[in-house]
């Protein structure tokens, strides 16, 4: 029999905090063998994080292992001295984080950090550490590794950086890689590729994986096994198939409720949001952990004794007194309401362009007046958005989405064309120059709610602010505003009295929808508002923006690079690549195709709940630059479908369908739809 590469025997770690120890994690048991890989789910604090510390025994401060060993390669690693743990961390157990900045040091190249690594577990110096640096980069798909080798890591995109710390993860030949988020905030197309490389890189390697995620669709693609995890302990484990197909737990139910189904909109089957959060360690109830926001609780059976992780015959375990006995449904949403017919156009975009000057970095300071670099980043733009309905736009970083909302909220102002509000041309009009009716009627939602709201202030007296300010209302008017909002949030009114840090996550997003929603505005702007949440706050924050969208009539615009979450809210979609629309229809005609070649693809990488499916080609390459755009159709550098020369040399024709479908492509519609359809059969 196989010893275990990793083996953790009833894990316990707590903090010292000034309520005494704090158990973050509790008798947590797990194995994973030579050339494995573990996917590690469940909502933020349920102890993920925690347990890949403990792991790496990185639990300075406060935090200890109070029972419970971690074996590595069958040794307790509490029994290593400090030298012999230096040398096991990046040499025979390396860790991806989520954020790639985080761990890059932004005064090195990439280069000197790379040859550390080698340098410090390997001895390993001058020309052949930079062989060897220079190689892994390749391995993990960087395209002219050179010249990232000499680059910074502001210098590179995103991806390519979370590609150069797996690249240092990889360089020792480490044993077993934990990877927490370490595709959280990537764009779709470069989430799969990162997922696609881990997985070649655990086959080619064999090295084991210990994968931290909330995102289930992600974990099964690359992982073999997943345990589901709540309040600081397992409550399901097993094969993924198993568990994503079948699952037995109420809360890991409870978290593929809360995934869009595929293919299925806001009407065919609505999300079910968990109800309530996490407790906090010190307030876990008697007998079962999630017994309070459990549908199948019992009282008296399930609030009696805490539930054992039992075996369930199927080579996986559950904690649940119930297994037995709960029925295969799946948890169900509250009943999907048809979208509110359009009212006429709320935004009228037409021909936009906006232009950008930079100075290249080479000439600033040596030549004050040369010719500037012009940057289009939005590209003649023409859409409309409905009102009272959803419009997505969609894309890639860098195509243009987040520019368009900036001018559109006149943080920016246009370099040509008109977007019409209201019969008002708001392109030329900054925010400084609006009028408080025209402030009141055009709200944002940002992606982050710590960036927009003051930690200084009461979030009560933040949304009371801007209800002064927006409609003139008097003490009295104001106080009751907020309170009818924190009613429609869903938020107890006494959350009005706390600053930000006090609140969680999804809280400060829905103070965040309810600031935007207090003047009553006729259009909200979404950038990515629920990117950064766990998958079950994500549903109740979505369902709770869509219900005050419906309840005040709202023309919604939300930016996204999540496909399945576009496909469950907009109305209308409208696909951007290099600042150029490449594609744009009502929902059902974007995502049931004729594809164009760029959507096609983007909906290739976008994770699916279907282990069965494998890795999907993701886009190849990288997004060009925007100071060197493509001639011709701005994708053909990285179109698979690509027909030739024309693609090359001349802009591709707008394709419109009687029916309103939009596509700039040289393939015949028609012939796209005969390519796709044969493909998929």
């Amino acid at each position: 029999m196989t010893q275990p590469l990793l083996e953790l025997d009833r894990l316990s770690i707590s903090y010292r905090t000034r309520r005494g120890a704090v158990p973050a994690v509790v008798d947590v048991s797990l194995s994973l063998n030579p050339g494995e890989s573990l996917g590690l789910v469940g909502e933020s604090g349920c102890g993920k994080s925690t347990i890949a510390f403990g792991i790496m025994r990185w639990l300075a401060g406060r935090g200890q292992i109070v029972g419970g060993r971690v074996l590595f390669e069958g040794r307790d690693m509490a029994t290593m001295s400090p030298a012999e743990l230096r040398h096991v961390r990046g040499k025979r157990i390396a860790m991806v984080f989520q954020e790639a900045m985080s761990a890059l040091n932004p005064c090195l190249t990439i280069g000197a950090q790379l040859t550390e690594v080698l340098r410090f577990h390997e001895d390993v110096v001058g020309p052949e550490a930079e062989r060897r640096a220079k190689t892994m980069l390749s391995e993990v798909r960087i395209p002219d590794p050179d010249r990232v080798y000499r680059a910074f890591p502001h210098e590179i995109s995103g991806g390519q950086q979370q590609r150069v710390v797996i690249a240092m993860a990889l360089l020792a030949n480490p044993a077993l890689l934990l990877l927490d988020e370490p595709t959280t905030g990537l764009d779709v197309t470069v989430e799969a590729s990162v997922v696609k490389l881990i997985a070649e890189v655990s086959r080619r390697f064999g090295t084991s994986l210990l994968y931290i995620s909330h995102n289930l669709a992600l974990i099964s693609r690359v992982c073999e096994r997943i345990a589901v995890m709540y309040a600081g302990e397992i409550v399901e484990e097993g094969p993924t198939r198993r568990i994503l197909t079948a699952p037995i737990h109420p809360y890991t139910r409870g978290l593929i409720a809360c995934l869009p189904e595929s293919g299925a909109d806001k009407v065919a089957r609505p999300l079910a949001p968990i109800p309530g959060q996490i407790p906090a360690p010190w307030e876990r109830p008697a007998g079962c952990f999630f017994m309070p926001r459990c549908a199948y609780a019992v009282p008296g059976r399930c609030d009696v004794a805490h539930p054992p992780l039992i075996d369930d015959g199927t080579g996986a375990q559950v904690r649940c007194v119930r297994a037995d006995e709960i029925g295969p449904e799946r948890v169900a949403g509250v009943a999907g309401q048809p979208p509110a017919a359009a009212e006429g156009i709320s935004v009228a975009v037409d021909n936009l362009s906006k232009d950008y000057k930079i100075t290249p970095p080479g000439l600033r300071g040596l030549l004050p007046f040369a010719e500037p670099l012009r940057i289009r980043a939005n590209d003649h733009l023409t859409f409309n958005a409905e009102a009272g309905r959803t419009l997505a736009i969609v894309g890639e970083s860098g195509c243009g989405k987040s520019t368009f909302a900036r001018i559109l909220t006149g943080l920016e102002r246009a370099t040509g064309g008109k977007v019409e509000v209201a019969g008002a041309d708001l392109g030329q009009l900054s925010v400084i120059d609006r009028s408080r009716d025209q402030l009141r009627a055009l709200q944002m939602v940002f992606q982050n709610p710590d960036e927009t709201l003051n930690p200084s202030y009461k979030v009560g007296r933040q949304i009371a602010r801007v209800a002064k300010r927006l409609l003139s209302l008097g003490r009295k008017e104001r106080a009751q505003r907020v309170q009818d909002l924190f009613a429609e949030i869903r938020l107890p009114p006494g959350i009005a009295d706390r600053k930000p840090r006090h609140l969680s996550g999804g809280q400060k997003q829905r103070i965040a929808i309810a600031r935007a929603f207090v003047g009553r505005p006729d259009i909200v702007v979404a950038d990515e508002p629920v990117s950064a949440l766990d998958v079950s706050v994500r549903a109740a924050v979505t369902q709770l923006l869509m219900e005050i969208q419906r309840a005040h009539g709202t023309t919604l615009i939300l930016i996204s690079h999540d496909l399945a979450l576009v496909r469950y809210v907009a109305d209308t979609v409208v696909v951007m690549y290099l600042g150029q629309v490449m594609e744009a229809g009502s929902t059902n005609q974007v995502f049931s195709g004729p594809h164009h070649p760029y959507t096609e693809l983007l909906l290739k990488a976008q994770p699916k709940l279907d282990n069965d499916q494998g890795l999907d080609a993701p886009v190849e390459g990288e997004t060009p630059s925007p100071l060197d755009p493509p001639k011709g159709c701005p994708f053909h550098t990285r179109c698979p479908r690509k027909v030739g020369t024309i693609c090359e040399a001349a802009r591709p024709p707008e394709q419109v369908t009687p029916a309103g479908h939009r596509m700039a492509c040289h393939i015949p519609m028609a012939d796209l739809a005969r390519v796709q359809e044969k493909e998929l059969t």
